[in-house]
């Protein structure tokens, strides 16, 4: 049985991280691949650290922290995932993919989907008014605290990567280029 081939895809809030996951996943018609959201591993709310913003002082649930993630458990669903050897490729999506060293280890190919700042909180403005929060509620958390996070522990993976896809417009090329380059490294 031949291993799965592992994927790791990071990149900022509304970057286009799980978009990007699912391109390839269709582009990679015709093979098990099976796609690990890092968003499905959060802790519960109550276990979340609550932090003063840099500069307000207002208090918020930390979202964008590593320990608001039950990353111990995502790598467990890798391993039990590798070991079974029903899948043929593994796609792990997430803020944190390319900054946890645990997953890095395990990541065949890494991909960082960059997009600049003012798109990542449009996006995240249409995505999040969509669940019911109001503008200044997004708006807030973002200026306040996930711009931080994002500096702190997204930005700087990004130079882990092995590729830097566009996150405004991926193009068809790349994404065939990264198919066919998965594609050859099973063979």
């Amino acid at each position: 049985m031949k291993k799965a081939y592992v994927i790791g895809i990071a990149g900022g809030s509304a970057g286009g991280k799980s978009t990007f996951a699912k391109m390839l996943q269709t582009a990679l018609e015709g093979l098990e691949v099976r796609i690990l959201s890092m968003d499905t591993y959060f802790k519960a709310e109550e276990e979340r650290l609550i932090v003063e913003a840099p500069i307000t002082g207002s208090e918020y649930r930390d979202d964008n922290h590593p320990s608001s993630f039950n990353l111990n458990e995502l790598k467990r669903d890798l391993a039990n995932i590798l070991s079974d050897g029903q899948i043929r490729v593994v796609i792990v999506e997430g803020l944190l993919t390319l900054w946890d060293n645990e997953i890095l280890e395990q990541l065949d190919l890494r991909l960082f989907v960059d997009c600049r700042a003012d798109e990542r909180i449009v996006r995240r403005l249409k995505r999040n008014m969509q669940w019911g929060l109001t503008f200044d509620q997004i708006a807030e958390v973002y200026l306040d605290l996930v711009r931080y996070r994002h500096d702190e522990y997204v930005e700087p993976s990004k130079w882990r990567a092995d590729f830097i896809i566009n996150g405004s417009n991926p193009s068809d090329k790349a994404l065939q280029i990264l198919a066919n380059h998965i594609k050859c490294s099973m063979e």
